[in-house]
């Protein structure tokens, strides 16, 4: 029997699908997307927790701070740049509609496609998490209005209140295992199909793209009413 709520969010989520771009995951994807993970990984690739694209993997990365609401009901991925224009652009838009919402959560993966500085500021960023400063790291990077060079950023995260010297020290002892994140990031970006960055999981939701603060407050309604459903 479909009730009019049931009714009502599947309009939402066709509405939005169609304002937005997005595209609704299977639940055989939300699961481990594995239609897209054959194209990615050998037919001998383990599935479940050790896939990389399993929801687990996706959502829930033991090694990547979750910001926003730690206990919320929807989780929101965001794949990208610190140097991507655009989504410098989008991160207020994303960084309002999270704070208005009060119950996402959200999960900030870096995927660095800019080249050598861009590495560097992700590495950076993962690093900082080891003094308890992962957040305080990545919105300093994202509002800088310089470019960025490694003394740029050096600086900019000294002005945020994160060790500098500590974010090196930890960085070298913690190489293998940022730089292994990094990996897991561009494995699941490449296997959900994103051409760049921004790119967002939300929910079981695919965006390509950059949305405004209404945009991100409509797929985020759509994922929860999606989820409200099961």
């Amino acid at each position: 029997m479909t009730t009019r709520r049931s009714y009502f969010a599947k309009i939402l989520a066709v509405l939005v699908a169609a304002a937005c771009g997005l595209n609704r995951l299977t639940p055989a994807q939300a699961q481990s997307n594995e239609a897209q993970s054959r194209e990615a990984q050998s037919n001998d690739a383990q599935s479940g927790a050790d896939d990389v694209v399993s929801r687990d993997s996706v959502w829930r990365d033991p090694d990547i701070p979750a910001q926003g609401n730690p206990d919320g009901d929807v989780t929101l991925v965001e794949y990208f740049d610190y140097q991507c224009p655009v989504c410098k652009r989008v991160h207020p838009d994303l960084a309002r509609a999270v704070r208005d919402d009060g119950k996402v959560r959200l999960v900030s993966k870096g995927w660095p496609i800019f080249g050598g500085v861009s590495v560097h500021a992700a590495r950076i960023a993962l690093a900082a998490k080891y003094q308890g400063k992962f957040a305080q790291a990545h919105e300093a990077l994202f509002t800088a209005k310089v470019p960025l060079t490694e003394a740029v950023i050096a600086d900019l995260l000294s002005k945020a209140g994160v060790d500098p010297a500590r974010t090196a020290s930890d960085l070298a002892a913690n190489r293998t295992a940022i730089d292994a994140v990094l990996a897991r990031n561009q494995a699941q970006a490449e296997a959900f199909g994103f051409p760049g960055t921004p790119a967002f999981i939300v929910g079981t939701f695919r965006v390509n793209g950059g949305l405004d603060a209404a945009g991100f407050k409509q797929v985020i309604a759509a994922a929860r009413a999606a989820q409200e459903q099961r």
